[in-house]
């Protein structure tokens, strides 16, 4: 079993399909219409929590519309996945680290916290909710076929296809 959360790198390649502006180029401008200073020489992430962060203090329609945008097309990105998971698998296989590729079976564990989803991390230690989800597909997993389990993919720098029995357990706060 592999415990991950739903990728950054993912939700920012299904955004690019989905033609949505790149998540903090959309802050920055919402920040600049809202006239919310920030640091611009800081990193790209402390950016991205700064200025979320001041639209929540700031708490106005203009500023929650704006947290409500980005929370919705994460949601959508995430219920596109939950629908066909195999998706996500796949990505994971491909996108895996070199020094880490494996292309063993996996089953992996998807932590999403949709009020945060930053903060993803933190569900690892959620017992209350891990265990009523992973039992509840365990007591369902005699209904999968191995062929609706299987998953071919690529990974850059090999020249062989790889295939792999995978599913996801989605643990979605």
């Amino acid at each position: 079993m592999k415990v991950t959360y739903l990728p950054a790198e993912y939700i920012k390649d299904k955004r690019k399909e989905k033609g949505y502006p790149v998540e903090l180029t959309f802050l920055k401008k919402k920040a600049e219409e809202a006239k919310i200073a920030y640091d611009k020489n800081a990193k790209p992430s402390d950016i991205f929590y700064e200025i979320v962060e001041k639209m929540k203090d700031r708490n106005d329609d203009f500023c929650n519309n704006v947290l409500t945008t980005l929370k919705n097309e994460k949601l959508e990105i995430l219920n596109e996945v939950q629908a066909n998971p195999k998706i996500l698998a796949t990505w994971l296989y491909e996108n895996q680290g070199e020094m880490r590729f494996g292309s063993e079976n996996r089953l992996f564990l998807v932590l999403v916290d949709t009020d945060d989803f930053n903060s993803s991390w933190k569900l690892k230690r959620n017992l209350d909710l891990l265990k009523p989800t992973i039992l509840s597909y365990l007591d369902k997993f005699s209904d999968k076929k191995p062929e609706d389990l299987k998953v071919s993919f690529n990974f850059k720098g090999k020249p062989q296809a790889f295939t792999a029995l995978t599913d996801v357990i989605f643990v979605v706060k």
